[in-house]
C-alpha cells in the first residue's frame, strides 16, 4: 500500500472521530464519513460524506462541515503529527444513492411478456415455459 493509501486511513479514521464526538453542531449529526483520498504530496484531503435526510438538510449539512473544515484539519494536523497538515475538502459521495437508482432501474425493467422482475445476485435465474433453467451467466 503507498503512503498516500495508509495516510488517508488514518485521516479517515481521525476525521470519524471528530465529526462524530468532537463537533457539537446538530447540523452534522447525520454525517457519516465513507472514504478519504489523499494528494500524492499529502497537501489535500477529500473527505467523502454521505448525509441523511432531506436535500436542504443535506446543504445544510455540508455548509456546517465545510465551516467546521479548519478546525478538523488542526485537530488531524496535531493527531497525526504530520510535517503539514492537509487541507480538508468536504465532498458529498452519492455513490449509495446512485446504486439505490440503478436499483429500482433494474426493478422496473419489463419482459417480453409483460411481467417486471427485479434481479439478485442470491437468486438462481426462473425457469423458462419448458420448466428448464436458462444457463448462468458468466461475469
Amino acid at each position: 500500500m503507498r503512503r498516500p493509501e495508509r495516510v488517508a486511513e488514518l485521516v479517515r479514521e481521525e476525521i470519524v472521530q471528530i465529526v462524530g464526538f468532537e463537533l457539537d453542531d446538530p447540523r452534522v449529526a447525520s454525517v457519516t464519513v465513507t472514504e478519504v483520498k489523499m494528494a500524492d504530496n499529502l497537501r489535500d484531503a477529500r473527505v467523502f460524506v454521505t448525509v441523511e435526510g432531506t436535500e436542504d438538510e443535506r446543504r445544510v449539512a455540508l455548509e456546517a462541515l465545510h465551516h467546521a473544515a479548519p478546525y478538523v484539519r488542526r485537530q488531524v494536523g496535531f493527531a497525526l503529527e504530520l510535517r503539514h497538515a492537509p487541507l480538508i475538502h468536504f465532498v458529498r459521495d452519492t455513490v449509495e444513492e446512485r446504486a439505490m437508482r440503478v436499483e429500482a432501474l433494474l426493478a422496473g425493467i419489463v419482459t417480453k411478456d409483460g411481467d417486471s422482475t427485479a434481479v439478485s445476485a442470491d437468486t438462481e435465474p426462473p425457469a423458462d415455459k419448458e420448466g428448464e433453467r436458462p444457463p448462468a451467466l458468466e461475469s
